[in-house]
């Protein structure tokens, strides 16, 4: 794996257990330099999800939830240069989800373009 590939990708793991940190989780500012200005999200629950709807919905949750997510199976491809696609299992409070992140460079560092997550069968 070459050094560029291997630092993209590991750049948008790092970034992405940051958005499952609950400190990131319960702050809409963390959240904020996480999440790519035209962010997208298309939920477990089949709804479609705008960067401030998200940002709302995840610090509301935060507040609610003491169970930390994991993250579990995490692997990273480079689809370009500065666009890295993530999959991974996240488990929390019992609940499984097959999550799928894009993630790209900006000025202003890596940002999360578009996530979905699909509930897994028990």
């Amino acid at each position: 794996m070459s050094d560029q590939l291997t630092e993209a990708v590991d750049a948008a793991i790092t970034c992405e257990l940051r958005l499952l940190d609950p400190t990131v989780r319960s702050s809409p500012e963390l959240l904020s330099e996480l999440l790519d200005p035209e962010f997208v999200e298309i939920g477990a629950s089949g709804r479609r999800w705008s960067r401030s709807e998200i940002i709302t919905m995840v610090v509301e949750e935060a507040a609610r939830s003491a169970e930390p997510i994991s993250a579990l199976d995490v692997r990273g491809e480079l689809l370009a240069d500065g666009v890295v696609h993530l999959t991974y299992t996240s488990e929390s409070e019992g609940r499984r989800v097959f999550r799928s992140s894009l993630w790209r460079r900006t000025k202003h560092g890596w940002r999360l373009y578009f996530h979905q997550g699909t509930v897994s069968a028990p």
